[in-house]
């Protein structure tokens, strides 16, 4: 019995001992401030779209390039997230991750986005109208607003049914100074 509650105890201090690094280890959020509207299970997805538009088309914006193709497929249960995120002057989302793939849609402000395994640690600026995609998975990045007004998202957020929707991350090494 002993050896059990020892063994229990190590194994639980071994957990927190971990969890007290990886939690030391990661970038904090300052500034930035997420609201849930919305969220939604979905059970397995399979789903192919595509369009034609001929080239008189007022919906072809891109002349000689009219088709358009959208693809989604899920093995398993799936969690759809909605978040709105406010991000005051100087505020940062911290490096993070999320298991799933996320569409952006920056409603107001600029967002510069960094992403953890650029090299050259180049930014990419969003103004308010402007979309980008989070790839997910191990994609680590950090969201900054380097602007001079408030900055506003909303994104949508496909993750494995019941899965943390985000994974705070160290800095990335190419980025030393981005926090």
């Amino acid at each position: 019995m002993r050896t059990k509650t020892a063994g229990a105890f190590g194994a639980a201090a071994l957990a927190l001992g971990l969890f007290h690094v990886c939690s030391l280890s990661a970038t904090p959020q300052s500034g930035f401030t997420p609201t849930t509207i919305a969220m939604g299970r979905f059970g397995p997805i399979d789903v192919d779209n595509q369009a034609f538009f001929p080239d008189d088309s007022p919906f072809n914006t891109h002349a000689g390039n009219n088709l358009w193709l959208s693809m989604q497929k899920t093995k398993g249960p799936s969690d759809l997230w909605v978040q709105s995120n406010v991000i005051a002057v100087g505020g940062t989302s911290g490096w993070h991750s999320h298991p799933g793939h996320s569409l952006i849609i920056v409603t107001a402000g600029t967002i510069t986005a960094y992403e953890g395994d650029d090299p050259t640690c180049t930014p990419h600026q969003y103004s308010a109208g402007s979309g980008f995609v989070d790839a997910g998975g191990d994609h680590v990045h950090i969201l900054r607003n380097e602007g001079a007004v408030e900055a506003r998202t909303v994104a949508v957020q496909l993750i494995p049914a019941g899965a943390t929707r985000r994974i705070d991350a160290p800095a990335s090494p190419n980025c030393p100074s981005i926090q």
